[in-house]
């Protein structure tokens, strides 16, 4: 286990400093005056992969939505920067053109809208222009193959009478079209049989190959099997407790988080005590 509340990545580059792709500096979040993330460091490098486990309600999600600018989740202090950039004023979708995408747990139906039009629709406003619609159908058909999405998938409604397994196809081939440098995936493999968990996973897999980035928020062991992490965050009442590589997610799988949360308060009162013992040290005798 690695150092508290914080993650080192890939090496320097020696012989050119370039910007983290994404930088997260002792943010604090809020939720209708409720403060969930109480001080979050956290550094993701181009192509990482980064999974962060942690029992609900420990500010997991809350971090995927301040990430994408939800209005409901307000930073109250700290920084979010994007390839040396702060993202925390700017909306949704400018966070979206600048390459952040994010994967939802439990995705919106849309009646009324076809996935086809949806996936165009979206596709263009991010890319910035109006795709030929044979070339996107191309592009598209592609992604559809390697993620088992059948071509009646097209005109069906946003996700209005999927499966848990069409949802969660349907969101990684929407971010496989979009292309992020960020992709955040929240909770991605919840509601999946087996099958369907080793489809998504093979898609973000391909997504990581191209240099993007992935933040991968799950509760379990499982997905990490096929997801591979180069580093694992453990979230407990907002913040990040422990971090370290994929052995990390198994030794919950084994042990459950209990063990995390008694070494964090354990380091804690360790630290506590040694500034108490360094202040008395530092007070001259017969002061007070």
């Amino acid at each position: 286990m690695t150092s508290k509340n914080t993650s080192k990545s890939t090496a320097e580059n020696t012989s050119e400093k370039v910007a983290p792709l994404l930088q997260i500096v002792d943010l604090h979040v809020s939720v209708e005056d409720k403060e969930i993330l109480k001080g979050v460091n956290l550094t993701i490098n181009a192509g990482e992969i980064h999974a962060i486990m942690g029992r609900n309600g420990s500010g997991k999600s809350t971090l995927s939505y301040a990430l994408m600018g939800h209005p409901r989740y307000k930073v109250t202090s700290g920084k979010m920067l994007y390839k040396g950039q702060e993202v925390g004023e700017m909306s949704p979708d400018q966070r979206a053109k600048l390459g952040m995408a994010l994967a939802f747990q439990y995705p919106v139906a849309i009646p009324g809208v076809s996935v086809s039009n949806f996936l165009r629709k979206t596709v263009n406003a991010v890319r910035g222009r109006d795709i030929p619609v044979k070339e996107f159908r191309l592009e598209l058909k592609a992604l559809m193959a390697k993620l088992g999405v059948k071509d009646e998938f097209l005109s069906r409604y946003v996700n209005d009478g999927f499966s848990g397994g069409e949802k969660k196809r349907l969101e990684i081939l929407q971010l496989s079209m979009l292309k992020p440098l960020l992709a955040i995936l929240d909770e991605t493999d919840s509601g999946l049989d087996i099958d369907a968990l080793k489809t998504v996973s093979e898609g973000i897999n391909v997504m990581a190959q191209a240099d993007t980035a992935v933040l991968l928020i799950t509760h379990y062991q499982r997905m990490l099997n096929y997801v591979q992490p180069q580093f694992v965050h453990v979230f407990q009442d907002g913040k990040i407790v422990a971090s370290g590589g994929k052995e990390l997610a198994l030794e919950l799988e084994d042990r459950g988080y209990e063990w995390v949360t008694q070494e964090s308060v354990d380091e804690s009162a360790s630290a506590q005590a040694k500034a108490n013992s360094s202040s008395a040290a530092a007070t001259p005798v017969g002061a007070k």
